[in-house]
């Protein structure tokens, strides 16, 4: 008779195949090498669309995490896919580092050289290494760290700039994204910096790396957490003064996880013990303010003017089942636990599309989709879901070896 254990990692293995199944039957570009810039909401591309860094960056470490886990050669096969494409149209062989984006024909159509983006290369060619050993790719990770360290980082004031131009000179323009503020620093590219770093040191622990994902751990606890509410401050001028006063409740349980992996990773048992504490934290303040009353995670609030935003990202609900099961796996609390069984009961019920297949990557306050969202594109990538499924299901055979989960 199978267990509870047994029984929810069943079906988080499960779903994982799902998505991998859905973006190996709808987003192979055929046409013009690697995946679609984008598939609508019904699973059919959208012709002539650029295709983005982070989605061929996060598409290579989905591929290559699935081989690792699964050992099935079908992904492995997928990985070798994105990471040709990935080296043959976005390496910058004149300056080095990877281009934003290129057009659905394969050439650059934005030569800037966003950190978030090289942080996502670092990511995706360290996993493919650990699928492959193939050195090469273990180079293109370790040019991208040097580059970012010689480049972004801020020797005055620690942490690292947004963005450069094409051959690393400043810009005045350093915005992620439309909706971001164009501030120096930000919190979601210092945390995408962290993560590769932590990655890449799985496979290449040198003691330059070891040293700046200390220091980075160090930015999250000093600078950008507000210990005093929990939360995450997003945006930043050159000496860290804060310039926003949004909560992204996604970023915050994402955030408390990938710090306490790196703080682990680096082997300083002090620094993981504080880390851990100030996230254990994050993860309470989480728990009380940042869930709906169907279980869900509300997007952010903007504490200024009170807003809630409470469209539910699929990549918010799947980071919190990591944050709440890494919390849970520290302070043994089983109020996190609890949470994360009903917040994958929710993804079953409302952000998994059983029908077209994949996440809808919006759900509304009522609990149904937005009909004209994206299966894949710039930002809709199979990296959030299929990492949360992965992690769960690793970590929960690893602190439940002996017992069974509780109600």
């Amino acid at each position: 008779m199978m267990g509870k254990n047994d029984l929810l990692i069943d079906d988080l293995n499960k779903e994982l195949k799902g998505i991998l199944d859905f973006w190996i039957r709808h987003t192979i570009d055929e046409q013009f090498g690697g995946f679609a810039g984008e598939v609508d909401a019904s699973g059919n591309r959208v012709a002539k669309v650029d295709k983005g860094l982070v989605l061929n960056a996060r598409i290579l470490w989905s591929f290559s995490a699935a081989y690792n886990h699964l050992k099935d050669p079908k992904y492995l096969e997928w990985a070798h896919r994105a990471y040709d494409y990935l080296v043959n149209n976005f390496w910058d062989q004149e300056n080095g580092g990877l281009f934003w984006a290129v057009d659905y024909e394969g050439k650059v159509s934005d030569d800037r050289k966003q950190i978030y983006g090289q942080g996502f290369g670092i990511y995706g060619f360290s996993e493919y290494y650990r699928a492959t050993g193939k050195k090469e790719s273990l180079e293109y990770a370790a040019e991208l760290f040097e580059l970012i360290e010689k480049y972004s980082y801020d020797a005055r004031q620690g942490g690292y700039l947004e963005a450069l131009s094409v051959n690393w000179e400043p810009m005045e323009d350093m915005r992620l994204s439309l909706k971001d503020a164009n501030s120096p620093k930000s919190m979601n590219t210092h945390l995408h910096i962290l993560e590769p770093y932590s990655n890449l040191y799985r496979v290449w622990p040198e003691e330059a790396l070891k040293d700046r994902m200390k220091s980075l751990v160090r930015v999250f606890l000093d600078k950008i957490l507000n210990t005093e509410t929990g939360h995450f401050h997003l945006f930043f001028d050159m000496d860290w003064s804060v310039q926003s006063n949004t909560v992204s409740y996604g970023h915050d349980i994402e955030g408390a996880w990938l710090i306490n992996e790196a703080a682990e990773l680096v082997g300083d048992e002090v620094l993981l013990k504080e880390a851990q504490q100030k996230t254990l934290k994050m993860v309470d303040v989480f728990m009380k303010e940042g869930i709906a009353d169907d279980s869900s995670v509300w997007y952010e609030k903007d504490l200024d003017t009170g807003h809630l935003d409470t469209d539910r990202h699929w990549w918010v609900q799947g980071e919190a089942l990591v944050g709440l099961l890494d919390a849970y796996g520290h302070s043994g609390k089983q109020a996190c636990f609890g949470l994360l069984v009903k917040i994958w009961s929710y993804i079953k019920n409302h952000v998994i599309d059983h029908d077209k297949g994949e996440w809808h990557e919006l759900v509304k306050d009522d609990g149904l989709p937005y009909g004209n969202q994206v299966k894949a594109g710039f930002w809709k990538c199979p990296y959030h879901n299929t990492r949360a499924l992965i992690e769960c299901i690793q970590r929960i055979q690893e602190v439940h070896k002996d017992k069974e989960l509780a109600d």
